[in-house]
């Protein structure tokens, strides 16, 4: 692994799997993907009643019930985005392996690279469990093939999330068949020189990167990430607003034969509780209530301080990030409960769950404070260093030699 020498954060992992070990990887993933979604995860059984869960009847139930946004976006979030990660990563290994990238091979990595932070199979598993405990003493449970598929399924995601649009952009690097970067196109006299947030390659930019595109894959170019301070506060202020409905409004309804109950997220946190699995409740109680909070407090934190404080504190600082950046898409842990209990409890006439207003709510909560994480941009807490070096390249020799370290690197990966 490489890490920035300054503030610690990984530049590179190398991988110990081959090119064709990675491809079985995601045929595996694949297999497991269309076992998970095909065939049921429980099945429960009250007074003779038999109801067969499954993802998508989840999500077709919750849409019939008016919750559209809310089945639209667990849907993103669960099938449709995690899918179109195994396919493009799949179709990108295959075209590698040939030796032979198609044309709008740069889509698909560009498409890759915004997919990735969305795909959220893991949450989806722990939720499973969540609203099996919900359910374990007042019905018989019965496991299926797609819950086992989920678990396989969630390991082998997990791996494949080493697998970036810039780890597959150095693959076709090593492998000849894009452009790398040399001392013509890193910089001239004066020049700035920037990474491509989509392919990685280095390159030089003018200082405010205005109607610029990288020369590989046609991203646009910039210094630094555009209007920062502006997009993070909106989109924070936003989440704040909804956090309050969110936690205020009930997320489920639940109709029984001798009541009709209205449930708020920690009043599904004390009913776990209640029911002995004390471990589940605070799993729930962190994803759902400390976790939010901790992401927004965090990017205020980050956004109000901004003066320069010495390395050490600006390291402490990028931590924070690297932090709330890994727990985001965990949050979205109630909101797949919530869809997934609507499909396990339709008992009619026994039983039945109802999403409410409060879950799609907690939903936008979730994306907004995960495009608050993506807008800000680190780099600016270190640009503030007093005496920090230009990153102006001023002289041909600077950038030959700043492309013999990057070749070099290039020629260690392939070793």
């Amino acid at each position: 692994m490489a890490t920035c020498r300054r503030c610690g954060y990984p530049l590179y992992r190398q991988s110990t799997l081959p090119l064709d070990g990675w491809i079985a990887l995601v045929l595996t993933a694949l297999a497991v993907f269309a076992i998970a979604n095909i065939f049921p995860i429980i099945e429960l059984d009250i007074a003779g009643m038999t109801v067969r869960a499954s993802l998508p009847n989840a999500l077709w139930l919750t849409w019939q019930q008016d919750h559209r946004l809310l089945s639209i976006m667990t849907g993103m979030f669960a099938f449709w985005l995690p899918l179109t990660q195994l396919l493009v990563t799949l179709w990108a290994l295959l075209a590698i392996r040939s030796r032979r990238l198609p044309a709008d091979f740069r889509y698909g990595m560009r498409l890759l690279h915004h997919t990735l932070p969305w795909s959220m199979v893991p949450v989806l598993m722990l939720a499973i469990m969540v609203a099996m405990v919900k359910f374990a003493g007042l019905a018989r449970v019965s496991l299926e093939p797609a819950m086992w598929a989920f678990a396989v399924l969630t390991f082998l995601l997990t791996g494949l999330s080493r697998l970036t649009a810039h780890r597959l952009w150095q693959y076709a690097e090593d492998a000849g068949l894009v452009a790398t970067a040399t001392p013509e196109t890193i910089a001239h006299e004066g020049t700035f020189v920037a990474s491509c947030e989509a392919c990685s390659l280095v390159q030089g930019v003018s200082q405010d990167g205005i109607a610029q595109s990288c020369y590989r894959c046609g991203a646009r170019l910039h210094l630094r990430k555009p209007n920062p301070t502006s997009r993070v506060w909106a989109l924070v202020i936003a989440a704040s607003i909804l956090y309050v409905p969110a936690n205020l409004l009930p997320v489920m309804r639940v109709r029984t034969l001798t009541s009709d109950t209205m449930h708020t997220i920690l009043g599904g946190v004390i009913e776990l509780w209640r029911l002995g699995s004390w471990d589940l409740a605070v799993i729930v109680f962190v994803a759902s209530v400390v976790v939010p909070l901790t992401k927004l407090l965090a990017l205020a934190i980050l956004m109000l301080g901004g003066r320069w404080r010495g390395a050490l504190v600006q390291r402490q600082r990028t931590r924070l990030y690297e932090l709330i950046e890994f727990i985001g898409q965990w949050s979205m842990l109630d909101v797949f409960v919530v869809i997934l209990l609507t499909a396990i409890a339709n008992f009619p006439g026994i039983s039945q769950v109802i999403a409410g207003p409060g879950a799609a709510s907690f939903g936008m909560v979730v994306i907004l404070t995960m495009l608050a994480t993506m807008s800000y941009d680190p780099r600016r807490g270190w640009d503030r260093r007093p005496g920090a070096r230009s990153n102006t390249i001023q002289s041909d020799a600077t950038a030959a030699a700043a492309i013999d370290t990057y070749s070099e690197a290039s020629y260690k990966r392939q070793v």
